[in-house]
């Protein structure tokens, strides 16, 4: 368990910020680094060559020991949507194949799938919210030998209830399918080895579990693609990029593994040192500790709800991190807004009051929810 780290965050006493999967707050070390990051531009003269490249190595190299991968694997992106789109225009799908989806996946882990089977004439198979538990035997069973790309989250934004990634790997391989995970609202969080699952492509986004800046994310991308054409062609991605004066050279090689499918610009001299300065923060509290946690936080919470006649998933069917509940008669009207009167911050997806704490939260935070949320109850 670690201690509660409240005062690395610039949070007021009087806010209750119990909403991490819509935005992290920024670390206070992470804000320092940006605004001396900024006010670099400011010199431009003090910038080398070298600056291009260094951060953005070292963000590489820190997410890859977050999810047991080679720093090679990795490519930096500006969105998830960027790094799926760069997914979808690599793997194959012929007329008549399909791909699964989750009922409520989010949007932009939906839309590039849509658009492609329309353009090839594959079909879009969803799956259907279970009535109880999580969501992996629904997943199964729509894999099928027509199955070409199976598109999941490790967790459901909405609530946090969980894909056995693992099984649904394994059954991705027995057909041959292609597997592409959203991580944004698991990884930094809840534990992910691509050793183990071996996913053909696996994006995650900055700004949520991984504390970062908005406008920067990553892109693991298994070694079987490493030749495959990218979404852009940047000065940046190809070989030999770090010599300057040769750049009028132009070369067909690329930067060797998933460098290719880099954003252009990626070496943004303002976000980048503040992705470094996060990752090094998570890598200092370590991904397992910060799991068991928020695991006993979001427990502490289940139980309440529970108390106070609220749904919620049992644990075994939930990320450690995050919980939704629900109302009997679904979400009052206003629910929101009269918490936030009370300065109390959580998020509504579907019906369910979505609740997602982290090391800044403790007891006192739960006890005002619970106070806000009382007026609901009959």
């Amino acid at each position: 368990m670690l201690d509660c780290q409240r005062s690395l965050f610039d949070l007021p006493d009087d806010v209750r910020y119990l909403n991490c999967a819509y935005m992290a707050p920024q670390l206070k070390s992470v804000t320092e680094v940006g605004l001396r990051s900024v006010a670099s531009k400011s010199r431009p003269w003090n910038v080398g060559p070298e600056d291009f490249f260094r951060d953005s190595e070292r963000a590489r190299a820190l997410f890859s020991s977050l999810i047991d991968a080679s720093a090679d694997d990795i490519a930096l992106v500006p969105s998830v949507s960027y790094a799926l789109a760069t997914a979808a225009s690599i793997l194959p799908l012929a007329q008549g194949q399909n791909i699964v989806v989750l009922a409520e996946q989010f949007p932009s882990n939906v839309y590039v799938w849509r658009e492609k089977t329309r353009r090839f004439g594959g079909e879009m198979r969803t799956v259907q919210r279970p009535s109880e538990g999580a969501w992996t035997a629904e997943v199964l069973d729509a894999i099928d030998e027509k199955t070409a790309i199976v598109a999941v989250p490790n967790v459901h934004w909405t609530d946090g209830s969980l894909v056995d990634l693992e099984a649904v790997s394994a059954r991705a391989r027995e057909v041959g399918s292609a597997l592409v995970i959203d991580a944004t609202q698991s990884l930094g969080a809840l534990p992910l080895s691509v050793a183990n699952l071996e996913p053909d492509f696996l994006a995650c986004a900055s700004y949520k579990w991984l504390l970062g800046p908005y406008s920067t994310g990553f892109l693991h991308v298994h070694p079987r693609w490493h030749d495959a054409p990218p979404l852009e062609h940047n000065w940046q991605n190809r070989a030999n990029s770090e010599d300057f004066a040769g750049l009028v050279d132009y070369r067909d090689g690329f930067q060797p593994g998933a460098r290719r499918f880099d954003v252009g610009e990626r070496s943004n001299f303002a976000l980048m040192p503040m992705v470094v300065e996060a990752l090094e923060q998570l890598t200092r509290w370590g991904v397992d500790a910060i799991a068991h946690t928020l695991q006993e936080k979001t427990d502490r919470i289940a139980l309440r709800a529970r108390e106070e006649g609220l749904d919620v998933a049992p644990s075994d069917a939930r990320g450690p991190h995050m919980l939704g509940v629900r109302f009997p008669d679904g979400a009052p009207a206003g629910v929101l807004e009269a918490l936030r009167t009370r300065n109390v911050h959580v998020s509504q997806r579907g019906d369910s009051i979505r609740i997602s704490p982290h090391l800044y939260n403790d007891d006192s935070d739960t006890a005002a929810l619970f106070d806000a949320l009382r007026q609901f109850q009959r």
